[in-house]
């Protein structure tokens, strides 16, 4: 009974050990352009990239510069999902944004059915820096695991 016991125990253990976490980001971008100027969509890189490739280390006897070329880091293969912009000529658009929620919480459903986890949440805006500025987005990071 106690080798059962024990076969068990160290069976769950090791299978505990050995799952590794995998993580996936995916980010919506939607502008915040006065008059529905901008564009606002959700990302999903559908290529991996090592950032081992593209990491140099910068010491006091070598401090040569990072050569790695953006096309080589570009990546090319992603979906790209439409989103309507919060304004529009009109002003700010709150059709749009409950739009906005529903497509990211399909996007975040299907990722949920694929087995991912929704880990974190990170938001950013960078907003109009004044009247010559009509830029802005307010970019989010969803972060999954597996």
């Amino acid at each position: 009974m106690k080798k059962i016991l024990f076969i068990t125990c160290f069976s769950l253990i090791a299978s505990f050990g050995l799952s590794a976490q995998e993580y996936k980001v995916i980010t919506s971008v939607e502008s915040i352009v006065s008059s529905g100027l901008g564009r606002s969509r959700i990302i999903n890189a559908l290529e991996d990239k090592d950032h081992r490739d593209y990491t140099s280390v910068q010491t006091e006897d070598d401090n040569t510069r990072n050569k790695s070329k953006r096309s080589s880091i570009r990546v090319k293969n992603f979906e790209e999902t439409k989103l309507l912009n919060f304004f529009n000529l009109g002003g700010i658009r709150f059709q749009n944004i409950a739009a906005n929620d529903a497509m990211l919480s399909s996007m975040i459903n299907d990722m949920v059915s694929q087995g991912w986890e929704l880990a974190f949440v990170n938001s950013a805006v960078e907003s109009d820096g004044g009247e010559t500025d009509g830029q802005g987005i307010f970019i989010t990071r969803y972060i999954f695991k597996r």
